[in-house]
Order: structure tokens, then C-alpha cells, then sequence
């Protein structure tokens, strides 16, 4: 089973909303605490916790959402392997029958926490049947046994998390209610007021990722207002999709303090608007070494032949989003080019002209499983197609 060391960070972070301003109806207030219990809860988590840590297990569920449930340890851990198994209530979260309700979470990386602090964790797990076969929504497993398999070509991954936020109605964040704001223009790389919307929430998230030791690179405000990106990678193998699934349980819970609900949906505003993806950037010993373009060019045959597979498991809702319009390619038709996105594949600029590098696989959708996008990718160019 691979497992990942904890990383160690001594970063203080902190997460403490901001002081309610009664005039301000701007952000849902459902779940945002107020600055007095703020204060108070900063008392209780300075309190010394006599040596016990605490876990939280954290799987993923049968929508490709994230659950977590915390269990005390007697004492720190560095690795996942010194960590025991769990398991919870599949019928609760559609992964089991009633009758047949117990699923298994093994954990497999292990990640500081950022709420919590000192040698308190996050821990990521697979889920795991009665039987002692992987539960169907457990895609981890399949995808780890490829990128083992092929170790020797060293795939490194980089995904672009591409998500909106939303208020307690729905709607996102800077948009009147009913309607819509001004055309798409002045909000990628926005700044300033009217441009960006809720960047204290992406600020918190990219710290935290930091802190926990995700391999954070980076965040963008996006083409669609309330939109925004961050990226994660270069991550090697089964770490990529690690990584991601722990950075959106991060991004979920640093909302969750400031009332802000997170979509992944590929195209959560019909209209003339950009979607959301996860552009997935892919290198190998090959593409890397001198004269790799060949290999990227032999890459994208293996890839167009496969383009209906890859589909199937490129996230729900993506016919929404890939029409060919709003830098995108055509959900039915395979194609690349050289820094083109409105491709399938876009081959960045630089790579083309140094002859060697990586390509960008942008079909995937937000809501994507990354272990399925990385998994296919590499049985695909290791196939022999």
C-alpha cells in the first residue's frame, strides 16, 4: 500500500472570520461563526491536549465529494502506515446497502493540520469493502497499481482545480440576484472591486494548503466572475491525485468557516460563460529528454484513439462544457495544437519550440476524479495504442 510521510511545516496559520458588519448581506451567515465564539473557540483549541492526538479520516464519498470523521491517537505519527484502520456508515453516504452498511478506510497520506495545528493530521484514506475488495467509488486503488506498474517513466502531473463559489441561494458571489453581471473580460487575473469576489476565502486555502504540505503552485482569479483556479503539481504518480483530493477538502472546509459553499460543476451558469475544468498538464522521462516532442506527437495518436474512453471518465456534466466555444474543444472530436485551447490538447508554445516538455490534456472537468484522469492517461500511453 502506498503511504506518504508527513510533512512538517511550522507555519503559524490561523482562520478567524471577520467580524460581522450587520449591514453587510453580501455572504450566507448560515454557518459563519461570529467574532465572540471565534474568540472563544481560539481558547479551547490552545488548550494542551496531554500527549493524544487528534485524526481526521477523511474518504471520498459516492458523489466524488469528500467526508471526515476524527479519531483520537495516543500519540504523533509520521507516516500512515502506524495508523489503524477505520470504517464507517457506507448506507449514509451511498456507498453500501442498509444491510451491509460497514465500509473500511485504510489510510494511505497523512498531511498536517491546519486547523487544528501541532501534531494533529489529516489523513487520507481508501474505502474498502467487507470483503476485502476496494469499494466501486474507490478509484485510488486501480490508479496506484498503474502508476506503480510503470514507475520506471516517472509521470509527473500538474492539475488546474478550477471551481466557483457560491452563497447559501446558489448563486455566485458578486452576481445580482436573478441576473447576471457585466460580460467576461476584466475578471481573469482580476483585480480590485467589481473584479474579484471573496479572495479572503481563496487566500485561507492556498495558507492552509501550505501548510498541510500540499504541493500548492499557484492561484488565479478566473475568466468567469466568483470563478477561481489554483493549481497543484508538479506531483509524481499516485501524489497527484493525493494531493488534489486533500486540497479540495481543505477548499470545502475553509468555506465552510466563512459560510461560502464551493462548486465543481463544469458549467454551473448556462450562457455565454466559461466553464470549469481541470486542465491536466502531463510529462514522462520521454516527453522531458531531448527531441521529447516526438514523443508528445506519438502521445497524441494513443490519446485520439481512446478520446471516448477518456470522456467517460473526464466528470459528470462535461457535454455542458465542452462545445467548442469558451476555450474549449468539441466533446465529440479529438484534436490538438500547438498553445491552441480551444483543442482537446494544447501543446504549450515553449515546449514546441525547446522540441521536448509536456502537453495539456483539456477535456477533463472540474468535478473529475483525479486518480481516474491520471490513471487513464497513463494506461493509455503506456498501451501500446
Amino acid at each position: 500500500m502506498a503511504t506518504s510521510t508527513i510533512v512538517s511545516n511550522t507555519e503559524n496559520v490561523r482562520f478567524s472570520p471577520p467580524a460581522l458588519d450587520p449591514a453587510d448581506k453580501t455572504r450566507s451567515r448560515d454557518n459563519l461563526t461570529t467574532h465572540s465564539n471565534t474568540l472563544q473557540l481560539l481558547k479551547y483549541l490552545a488548550l494542551d491536549q496531554k500527549g493524544k492526538v487528534m485524526a481526521e479520516y477523511v474518504w471520498i464519498d459516492a458523489e466524488g465529494g469528500v467526508r471526515s470523521k476524527t479519531k483520537t491517537l495516543s500519540k504523533a505519527v509520521t507516516s500512515a502506515d502506524e495508523l489503524p484502520e477505520w470504517n464507517f456508515d457506507g448506507s449514509s453516504t451511498g456507498q453500501a446497502p442498509g444491510d451491509n452498511s460497514d465500509v473500511y478506510i485504510r489510510p494511505v497520506a497523512i498531511f498536517p493540520d491546519p486547523f487544528r495545528k501541532g501534531d494533529n493530521i489529516l489523513v487520507l484514506c481508501e474505502t474498502w469493502d467487507s470483503d476485502g475488495t476496494p469499494n466501486k467509488f474507490n478509484h485510488r486503488h486501480e490508479a496506484a497499481k498503474l502508476m506503480e506498474t510503470h514507475a520506471d517513466q516517472h509521470f509527473w502531473f500538474g492539475l488546474e482545480q478550477e471551481y466557483t463559489l457560491l452563497g447559501s441561494d446558489g448563486w455566485p458571489y458578486g452576481w445580482p440576484k436573478g441576473g447576471f453581471p457585466g460580460p467576461q473580460g476584466p475578471y481573469y487575473c482580476g483585480v480590485g472591486t467589481g473584479k474579484v469576489y471573496c479572495r479572503d476565502i481563496v487566500e485561507a486555502h492556498y495558507k492552509a494548503c501550505l501548510y498541510a504540505g500540499i504541493n500548492i503552485s499557484g492561484i488565479n482569479a478566473e475568466v468567469m466572475p466568483a470563478q477561481w483556479e489554483y493549481q497543484v503539481g508538479p506531483c509524481e504518480g499516485i501524489q497527484m491525485g493525493d494531493h488534489l483530493w486533500m486540497s479540495r477538502f481543505l477548499l470545502h472546509r475553509v468555506a465552510e468557516e466563512f459560510g461560502a459553499q464551493i462548486s465543481f460543476h463544469p458549467k454551473p451558469i448556462p450562457g455565454d460563460w466559461n466553464g470549469a475544468g481541470l486542465h491536466t498538464n502531463v510529462s514522462n522521462d520521454a516527453t522531458r529528454a531531448e527531441g521529447g516532442i516526438k514523443a508528445i506527437e506519438a502521445a497524441m495518436k494513443k490519446l485520439e484513439a481512446r478520446h471516448v474512453e477518456h470522456i467517460a471518465v473526464y466528470g459528470e456534466g462535461n457535454e455542458a462544457r465542452l462545445t467548442g466555444r469558451h476555450e474549449t474543444g468539441s466533446i465529440d472530436k479529438f484534436s490538438y495544437g500547438v498553445a491552441d485551447r480551444g483543442g482537446s490538447i494544447r501543446i504549450p508554445r515553449q515546449c514546441a519550440k525547446d522540441g521536448k516538455g509536456y502537453f495539456e490534456d483539456r477535456r477533463p472537468a472540474s468535478n473529475a476524479d483525479p486518480y481516474q484522469v491520471t490513471g487513464i492517461i497513463v494506461e493509455t500511453l503506456c498501451g501500446g495504442v
